[in-house]
């Protein structure tokens, strides 16, 4: 049965959220994609066969006015918004503490949870007002156990997601909305080439592909609404995770 819905993937122009647009678009959803880089969402769009088509709406979820301008875009050309996917995220090469720069600390932070906050709160008061409405943030298994490999500031930015998100479903669930955390593993998107030691293609091969988290959102947005799933860790089979 398909989706006769509408959703909103913020990051929508490369990696997971790149993969959860389409997979979501060729459920029947009618589907917008934000992301800094105009380019990359008309790249998603021209890989979409069919009807319905994609939208596209640049937007820099670090900058609350953007994402005011973004949701003022939505309700004009989507409606309602029944899904909403955070996928925007990013790291930074000066990882380790000896080496993280303050301003790429607060870049990470601002994206990666003031971002996430920003657009939930422009949300929420339609969902409300339905008394409706499914929340994905996409996270990563660093916002459930720290690594050096991560980094410090990505790590701090996933936890500070993994709280946002909990809190919002403890908070939200009386009103009919449904907030869910996805942990995803290593995934193979252009976040890997911001690791300050080069992936081999051999490497990203053998973990998660983005069509693997995208498929894990599809299937949230199957659920019947009486439905919750708080939060889904999904690895690739090889990746250790205790």
């Amino acid at each position: 049965m398909g989706l006769d819905k509408t959703a909103l993937v913020t990051g929508g122009g490369t990696g997971v959220g790149r993969a959860v647009a389409l997979a979501l678009a060729r459920e029947g959803c009618r589907v917008a994609v934000s992301g800094r880089r105009e380019e990359k969402l008309l790249e998603t769009v021209a890989l979409r066969r069919g009807e319905p088509r994609i939208l596209t709406c640049p937007a820099d979820v670090a900058d609350r006015s953007s994402v005011e301008r973004l949701f003022d875009w939505a309700a004009r050309e989507l409606g309602p918004i029944d899904i909403l996917v955070q996928c925007a995220g990013i790291n930074v090469r000066r990882r380790a503490l000896a080496e993280l720069d303050p301003e790429d600390w607060e870049r990470v932070l601002a994206v990666n949870a003031s971002g996430a906050f920003y657009c939930m709160r422009a949300v929420l008061p339609q969902m409300r007002e339905r008394r409706d409405g499914l929340i994905v943030n996409v996270s990563s298994v660093a916002g459930k156990r720290a690594s050096v490999l991560g980094g410090a500031a990505y790590s701090a930015s996933k936890f500070a997601l993994t709280a946002l998100g909990t809190c919002a479903g403890l908070e939200e669930g009386k009103n009919g909305i449904r907030v869910t955390n996805i942990y995803p593993g290593e995934v193979n998107t252009p976040i890997l080439d911001a690791r300050p030691v080069p992936v081999s293609a051999e490497h990203r091969a053998s973990i998660l592909q983005p069509e693997d988290v995208a498929a894990a959102v599809v299937m949230l947005a199957h659920l019947d609404r009486r439905a919750h799933v708080p939060e889904l860790v999904i690895k690739p089979t090889l990746q250790s995770y205790a």
